[in-house]
């Protein structure tokens, strides 16, 4: 069905043709081509592998890592694990990189290799670029027996990482145990359901409940924590009197949460409501992408700090938190990045962030949301055939609206005003987003279907 190559990584559908689909194949050249790359630039021959509950994870973790092992590179694998921990358990292993295999929010029959640097942080564009060139012209060179790679289990990287939040600074374990929380977690059928009750308890959180927590991959609903797919979290929050409900995605790297009433906080306002946090206690600069809501500029400018908005994917995100000395960033996507941590949206210390400024705030949940600025974002897409030449279609679109603000850094971001529309192609599907935000929502909505019609006539 799809094969796509971004800065998100190498991710496809599983089964298929070759080149058409992340096959087999797909999934060896590719690998290759990464050890190929890390081989050029140190003598490190140690990799980090760790992958989420999907059904395909078993078979295409052991080819990546016996890949790997036949182009000489140790093997760390974490089997079931989480994107944040990966990311830290490479710096944990002074490792030369990492392969997580996610496909993130994406449904079962997709997978992924993400692939990252000695750093923990995702390979930049050019690094992409060279690992697309090697595997196209297939120039690999695989060591012969004798030198032939090792893999070794290791079981300790989650408690590393969880030992690294309940540590960090700004995290009030005695606060967090004191408010006697009741908590309801959506773990979507992956390893969520293990790395997020591991968190709770190790906050004192001693009454919570989780639903989809078998590991099977066999996600429950649509794995994308966006509102339609959360019902359930919601009717068990409010079934259970629970003050809160926490929902994650397969790879535990986006974060959103359910108000006690069975409302939703708000995806978009995970990055809102620990900035606020963050940023009342450590004044600086924030970053978020240009999908994302206004509300991060607006609790940024209240504690005397300036916003700067970067283009869609976390290695955008990233560069631009760096290039500002950014305190806080992440995405409207529930994606949560604290710097002095480590440079990669995490689930994990957003939950504890979180739990620890509702437990100060003496606020309950939907308290909290409502004391933030209100902007509603309308989330669309239209699904792109083959052949369709996105530049153009954007072309005849900025033609249109030519006399309105625009900027085309990433995309389309069109202004009205005080809303905007963002139109961009995925990273991670084949299709166009479109994003608009207003003060009301039937205002949002109304842009976002202009937009989308004016695409369908071009295309």
């Amino acid at each position: 069905m799809a094969l796509i190559k971004s800065i998100s990584g190498i991710r496809g559908t599983i089964g298929g043709k070759t080149g058409d689909n992340l096959t087999p194949l797909d999934i060896v050249k590719f690998t290759a081509a990464y050890g190929t790359l890390l081989s050029a630039d140190n003598s490190n021959k140690k990799i980090v592998v760790g992958r989420d509950g999907r059904i395909s994870g078993a078979m295409v973790k052991n080819l990546v890592i016996s890949t790997l092992n036949a182009m000489g590179f140790n093997v760390i694998d974490l089997d079931y694990s989480t994107t944040p921990t990966v990311e830290m358990a490479v710096v944990f292993e002074n490792a030369a990189g990492g392969i997580i295999l996610t496909a993130s929010h994406n449904p079962k029959e997709w997978n992924a290799l993400k692939l990252l640097n000695s750093k923990g942080e995702f390979i930049n564009s050019e690094e992409g670029q060279k690992i697309l060139e090697i595997a196209e012209s297939e120039s690999f060179v695989f060591v012969p027996v004798d030198k032939l790679g090792t893999t070794v289990t290791d079981d300790t990287s989650l408690q590393k990482h969880l030992d690294a939040v309940l540590n960090y600074d700004l995290v009030d374990v005695a606060a967090i145990r004191k408010a006697k929380f009741k908590i309801v977690v959506d773990a979507v059928n992956s390893t969520g359901a293990i790395a997020v009750p591991a968190l709770l308890k190790a906050l004192g959180v001693k009454d919570f409940s989780v639903i989809n927590e078998e590991v099977t991959g066999k996600f429950a609903h649509n794995p994308e924590p966006l509102p339609e797919h959360l019902t359930g979290l919601s009717s068990e929050v409010v079934k259970q009197n629970a003050h809160l409900g926490i929902a994650v995605d397969p790879d535990v790297d986006r974060l959103c949460f359910v108000c006690e009433d069975g409302s939703m906080f708000g995806e978009e306002y995970t990055l809102v409501a620990v900035a606020d946090y963050v940023l009342s206690h450590r004044p600086g600069n924030s970053v978020s992408n240009m999908s994302s809501t206004r509300a991060l500029k607006d609790v940024t400018i209240a504690h005397g700090g300036e916003y700067f908005p970067s283009a869609v994917g976390e290695v955008n995100v990233v560069n631009k938190m760096k290039a500002v000395n950014a305190v806080i960033g992440g995405e409207g996507n529930g994606g949560i990045i604290i710097p002095d941590l480590h440079y990669g949206r995490d689930a994990l210390i957003g939950i504890a962030l979180f739990l620890t400024h509702l437990s100060k705030s003496k606020k309950t949940t939907k308290q909290l949301r409502n004391s933030f600025p209100d902007y509603f974002i309308s989330k669309n897409k239209i699904k792109l055939e083959k052949d369709i030449d996105v530049n153009a279609v954007f072309e005849k679109i900025k033609t249109k609206y030519k006399n309105h603000p625009i900027n085309i850094e990433d995309g389309l971001k069109i202004e009205f005003d005080t809303d905007w529309v963002h139109l961009r192609t995925s990273n991670t599907e084949p299709i166009i987003r479109i994003y608009a935000e207003s003060n009301f929502e039937t205002t949002a909505d109304n842009i976002a279907r202009r937009l989308m019609k004016d695409i369908s006539e071009v295309m």
